[in-house]
């Protein structure tokens, strides 16, 4: 079974008190739903049209459990937090294996 991830890539952080308070709901959430956190605001080389801001990669088992992390009411509340605290490009995709 192909393995799920999370992956955020954010454009802006207007408000880092929003965000922090999104940390602290989102992690518990993530590790509650199975999720792994591989890497978080880690040092990066932007290509293309990229921006070197936070990154963020979360692994799960499958696929399912990536897409059922993020629904969970957890999760859920922990977005509620962040709200519009930061400008961010979040994709949920499927590992090859």
């Amino acid at each position: 079974m192909a393995k799920g991830y999370w992956v955020s890539a954010y454009r802006t952080i207007t408000d880092p008190e929003k965000l922090a308070a999104y940390d602290r709901l989102a992690g518990p959430a993530v590790q509650d739903g199975g999720g792994r956190l591989l890497a978080r605001g880690s040092r990066a080389v932007a290509h293309d049209a990229g921006i070197a801001e936070r990154t963020v990669l979360i692994e799960f088992d499958s696929f399912d459990q990536a897409v059922a992390a993020h629904a969970s009411a957890a999760y859920q509340e922990a977005l509620a937090v962040l709200a519009d605290g930061v400008e961010r490009d979040f994709r949920i995709i499927e590992g090859l294996d």
